[in-house]
């Protein structure tokens, strides 16, 4: 059987009109059948998957409850980054295989789904999901779905940079058992891992003075 792990809807025209509807109509407490069919004024069976849909692309939590992307949606000026992360959530599958799938032309973004999925290219659900991403796309706009794991860099990622460099040469120092007196730099939050190779001695004053020398030094 096929692996069918993307989300499609058969009327395509719902998605969109769906969405448009979510833009002017209040934030329910839980997008339930009823809210889209009394409030939206989406009614027949062509429409109920519409709420499975928008929780497989992240619009809803799995119990209907409008996720904060539903609400950046809603926003004009982040709707489209909304609408981006969407088709990043939803069809995942499709941007592992090629970063741009959002940019591609309509054969080559089949070609994708066929491969994800396993579907025959002339399948009615491949059709579906064709249709389904590029309604969903036409609200990105050319917003860019922000890859998946990235995660931003600021001050405190340059500062782990360097505070491993800095313990590196920590350990190095530790291991080399040349520098164990060199102290840390005060305000430097750095953690070291030192090895110590101990000498093959029965003598205790050996052991006070290397040990005595590493409180006196490192552990101030």
């Amino acid at each position: 059987m096929p692996d069918q792990t993307l989300p499609y809807l058969n009327a395509c025209g719902n998605i969109t009109k769906g969405l448009e509807k979510i833009k002017t109509a209040q934030t329910p407490e839980v997008f339930s059948h009823d809210f889209l069919s009394d409030t939206l004024g989406m009614r027949g069976g062509s429409a109920r998957p519409l709420v499975s849909y928008l929780k497989r692309t992240g619009f809803l939590g799995t119990d209907g409850v409008p996720t904060d992307q539903y609400k950046s949606f809603r926003n004009p000026t982040q709707s489209k980054a909304a609408a981006a992360q969407a088709l990043r959530t939803g069809y995942a599958p499709l941007f592992k295989m090629a970063e741009a799938a959002h940019k591609l032309d309509d054969s080559r973004l089949k070609g994708l789904i066929v491969q994800a999925t396993g579907l025959e290219a002339d399948s009615s659900s491949a059709k579906g999901i064709l249709g389904s991403f590029k309604a969903l796309r036409e609200f990105a706009g050319d917003a860019e779905p922000e890859p998946e794991g990235v995660a931003g860099h600021g001050d405190t990622g340059d500062a782990g940079s360097d505070g491993g460099s800095e313990g590196g040469s920590g350990g190095g120092a530790g291991s080399g058992g040349g520098e164990v007196g060199r102290q840390l730099p005060v305000g430097v939050g750095l953690s070291y891992t030192i090895n110590l190779h101990l000498p093959a001695t029965s003598e205790i004053a050996v052991f006070n003075a290397i040990f005595r020398s590493l409180r006196e030094n490192l552990l101030k």
